[in-house]
């Protein structure tokens, strides 16, 4: 049973005429009669009584009468609803995002491109990076942002972004009028970190591991947002990406570039290998991809990746 024949039953079963059906959908009278047989064969019995003069409905074509608009009527609708989805006019994205880059340049990324495409909706799982990882090989997610993992195992990976760490003072500490910070400088004060398995303790961990430095802790939490406050009242001092420097001078801490290593890791883009992106997270993906060239264009919050020199 296709769109086709029941277009062409609609217009017999309403106007019980086939010479005005034909003018309804705009078929010859051949090719309508035609579209009725096959819909009655596939059918398994006849739709109408024809006769001279008249053209009556049988029992079961009333049953179809019945039926017939609303499958036209959803047809219809869920065409026009694929050609919105195509047309970025309506859809939904789903991504798993670190929360060290979902609570800071993220929003901003997101901004431009609900300006693009206001009826698309986005939903955020902020989680650490082995998650981002899990939820998009499980097909919880469309799109993850999570530092380069070292086995894609399904997985494709973008980068879009190359980021320092830096270091995180204390805003009356003689270390905030330096314009970079030593690990060795830095180590000597109480040190802030993530707990584990956060991936940015991770990654300083395994830099100093192989400069035959431990990174003694005095201070474990959960949230960078808290790290931020407690090196803002004094308590210590901290290392963190570099798209993270808005957040904790918002919080009232200082940042510097961090040298003696430098620690950088790229972060990006990740999807399974074996699914398609749907047109609305492609979008937001090619938005993404372009984050270099926008990324340090000054805002009124000032929210650029441009570190600071002097407090």
């Amino acid at each position: 049973m296709t769109l086709k024949q029941l277009r062409a039953f609609l217009a017999v079963a309403q106007t019980l005429s086939f010479v005005q059906a034909c003018e309804r959908v705009h078929l010859s009278q051949p090719a309508l009669s035609l579209a009725i047989k096959a819909l009655e064969a596939s059918l398994g019995g006849a739709l109408f009584v024809r006769s001279s003069r008249s053209v009556q409905l049988t029992p079961e074509g009333e049953v179809l009468l019945s039926l017939a608009p609303r499958l036209i009527a959803d047809w219809d609708d869920a065409r026009e609803r694929m050609r919105r989805h195509f047309a970025l006019d309506i859809g939904r994205v789903e991504l798993a995002v670190i929360p060290s880059f979902a609570c800071n340049l993220l929003p901003r990324a997101l901004g431009r491109f609900v300006e693009r495409h206001p009826r698309i909706d986005v939903a955020i799982h902020d989680v650490i990076n082995e998650r981002v990882l899990d939820m998009v090989r499980g097909g919880q997610v469309e799109l993850g942002i999570a530092f380069e993992p070292t086995q894609l195992e399904r997985l494709d990976f973008q980068a879009f972004h190359t980021d320092r760490f830096v270091a995180v003072v204390p805003p009356d500490s003689a270390l905030a009028s330096r314009t970079r910070i030593g690990w060795e400088t830095l180590l000597r004060e109480r040190f802030i970190a993530l707990q584990r398995p956060s991936a940015v303790r991770a990654l300083l961990e395994q830099t100093l591991a192989e400069r035959r430095v431990e990174l003694r802790v005095a201070f474990e939490c959960h949230q960078l947002a808290t790290v931020g406050r407690m090196v803002a009242q004094g308590l210590g001092v901290s290392a963190v990406p570099g798209f993270c420097v808005p957040q904790m001078a918002e919080l009232g801490a200082r940042c510097r570039p961090l040298v003696s290593p430098g620690v950088q890791r790229r972060i990006g883009l990740l999807r399974r290998t074996d699914r398609q992106l749907s047109s609305a997270a492609q979008a937001l993906c090619d938005l993404l991809l372009r984050i270099e060239d926008w990324e340090s264009e000054p805002t009124e919050a000032g929210d650029g990746l441009v570190l600071p020199d002097a407090p």
